[in-house]
């Protein structure tokens, strides 16, 4: 009997150490499985779904995009810009597009008063500037004088439904008298320029000056002989 029972002793004491490690087995196994869940990435169902684009809008018109149609200053209905050309009896390309007075796109077989044109499309690539080293400051120093006429900045010309950009950088007002300097304008029309991204109008009388491309102020007024003064 005392074998019998060693026996079962050692057997029950096999079974609870094979039930032991079993135990063991599937602790670890549910501990790898909860790290491995919280460190590998949600299936699109639970973390979204990220859509990348690489398009870039070019500045261009959508050729099927409805907008406001002007012939000879009047309002004809949203149609498309092949059919606003038609209309004006003009090739698509000569049709001016920008934006009326309701702050619309729009456009008209000229810009005059009826519509500003879209500002130009800024090709010249961006080059980084250096960040400039501190140095110490002095007091014999003499403080530079400021550039005359102020910052030096693009200036453009708008003229047959398209812009062009002068050949050099200058000021405000360099810039004013090189667009509308001997030019009066016609009662109900307008000229326009551009100087960095301000938006320039010449009207009857004024020059006047648009920092959004839509609400205009005056920058200065013509005198005589169709003259423009200095701007400081």
């Amino acid at each position: 009997m005392d074998i019998f029972n060693d026996r079962r002793i050692v057997l029950a004491l096999i079974g609870g150490a094979l039930a032991l490690l079993a135990g063991l087995g599937i602790a670890i196994g549910m501990v790898s499985k909860t790290r491995s869940d919280k460190t590998s990435a949600p299936p699109a169902s639970q973390g979204g779904l990220v859509v990348e684009t690489t398009a870039a809008d070019d500045g261009g018109i959508d050729p099927a995009r409805p907008l406001r149609c002007f012939v000879a200053g009047q309002y004809v209905g949203e149609v498309t810009l092949a059919e606003c050309a038609k209309k004006n009896g003009v090739a698509t390309g000569a049709l001016d597009v920008g934006v009326d007075s309701s702050g619309n796109l729009a456009a008209a077989d000229q810009a005059g008063t009826v519509l500003t044109p879209l500002p130009p499309v800024q090709t010249e690539p961006v080059v980084a500037q250096a960040p400039a080293i501190p140095t110490a400051p002095t007091t014999t120093s003499t403080p530079a004088a400021p550039a005359a006429g102020g910052p030096a900045g693009a200036c453009w010309r708008y003229s047959g439904a398209a812009w062009s950009k002068l050949p050099s950088e200058m000021p405000l007002g360099a810039c004013v008298q090189a667009l509308f300097a001997g030019h009066c304008e016609r009662p109900g029309g307008a000229t326009y320029g551009r100087w960095m991204a301000q938006t320039l109008r010449l009207v009857p009388g004024k020059v006047e000056v648009s920092g959004d491309n839509r609400s205009f102020r005056t920058l200065v007024d013509q005198g005589p002989g169709c003259a423009i003064p200095s701007i400081g």
